[in-house]
């Protein structure tokens, strides 16, 4: 029996999935899986290892001899998101670009998609879960609760990354991280294995001039559920 509803959020890279997905899962005390934080997990210790970006192979063995954790933080006013990689906490060390393109390149991969979200389907099949992705409305969790299809223009979309990035101090060009979206996009919407679709029956929400707040009173409006958290 599940504890409460399994929440889809889907859409491109920087469309905001993560931060209106963290503050959803804060309102309603419900966990909260950054599935594209477990890809760049495994991109971010395949670069450590050495291992090529193609090699299926090595990649799927890597990830079945390895655990990834995530674990909610919650404070006053905000739940962040810790990652493990073997109990290593690398939540500061996975949100480079070069990272963010990697996880792009080997999510692309049959072995690799496949696994990932057996585990996903794992850390969620209990519902009370809010889970963003690429793929969750449509192959993760195709009878989730609720579904959302969150987008935003490519430039807007590039302005938050370049943004949220050098907040982080990380130096960084609006160019590379325009180019490096839009190889993203094409890299989600054309691999062989749960491309980045919308779902017939998910809620679209196009993000490009609305607020965080704006988003996230949509989203709970279409939940139906009552405000559970602070």
């Amino acid at each position: 029996m599940k504890n409460g509803l399994i929440i889809a959020i889907d859409g491109p890279s920087a469309a905001g999935k993560s931060t209106v997905g963290k503050l959803l899962a804060k309102r309603y005390n419900y966990t909260y899986i950054d599935t594209g934080a477990m890809y760049r997990a495994l991109a971010w210790k395949a670069i450590q290892l050495g291992i090529k970006e193609d090699d299926e192979t090595s990649l799927t063995d890597l990830l079945s001899r390895s655990t990834i954790s995530l674990n909610n933080v919650a404070d006053k006013n905000d739940l962040n998101l810790q990652i493990l990689w073997n109990g290593e906490d690398i939540t500061s060390l996975i949100r480079a670009p070069q990272i963010g393109m990697a996880a792009s390149k080997i999510s692309a991969l049959p072995g690799v998609r496949l696994a990932m979200v057996e585990l996903q389907r794992r850390i969620g099949q209990q519902g009370a879960v809010v889970m963003d992705g690429r793929d969750i409305g449509s192959f993760v969790f195709p009878r989730a609760d609720k579904k959302f299809f969150l987008n935003a223009g490519l430039e807007a979309r590039a302005r938050r990354r370049f943004q949220e990035l050098r907040e982080k101090g990380m130096e960084v060009s609006y160019q590379e991280i325009l180019a490096d979206l839009e190889t993203r996009d094409r890299n989600d919407q054309n691999r062989q294995i749960a491309p980045l679709v919308k779902s017939e029956d998910a809620i679209s929400i196009d993000s490009t001039d609305k607020s965080i707040e704006d988003v996230l009173d949509i989203m709970m409006r279409e939940t139906g559920i009552q405000k559970i958290g602070i």
